[in-house]
């Protein structure tokens, strides 16, 4: 049944939240890292970290290297000449944030660790 049939239908729900300056902080090693992931496209794309709905314990941590949007909205931290982006819609889940990245075989990557996470999942990819 479609719309006419008024069932399987909703509208958009519009959603507030708080913007607040972003400030976040990344180890030496972290910035080696993001260096090395945008390489020579330091020019034209950019580092987005994100909160995305999912996971065990409410939000996941999204990074993404992608072209610079043109959408607004989003605010600009500068990593050793790499712009890095936060939504104002995630910035208050992420102010604070502390961005570490480990060279090892078990467990390595990117870490994250959120004073605004009351939670966590055991896998650090997760927060709530």
């Amino acid at each position: 049944m479609g719309i006419l049939g008024g069932t399987s239908f909703s509208l958009p729900v519009a959603q507030s939240f708080d913007v607040v300056d972003v400030n976040i902080e990344v180890t030496e090693s972290a910035r080696v890292a993001i260096k090395q992931a945008i390489g020579a496209d330091i020019e034209s794309h950019v580092l987005i970290i994100s909160a995305q709905s999912g996971g065990c314990s409410g939000y996941l941590y999204d990074m993404k290297i992608v072209e610079c949007p043109e959408e607004e909205g989003f605010q600009t931290i500068l990593v050793d000449q790499v712009k890095v982006l936060v939504h104002d819609k995630d910035s208050a889940l992420l102010n604070g944030l502390s961005l570490d990245f480990k060279d090892s075989l078990m467990g390595g990557g990117f870490q994250m660790n959120n004073p605004n996470a009351d939670r966590s999942c055991g896998c650090g990819q997760s927060f709530g």
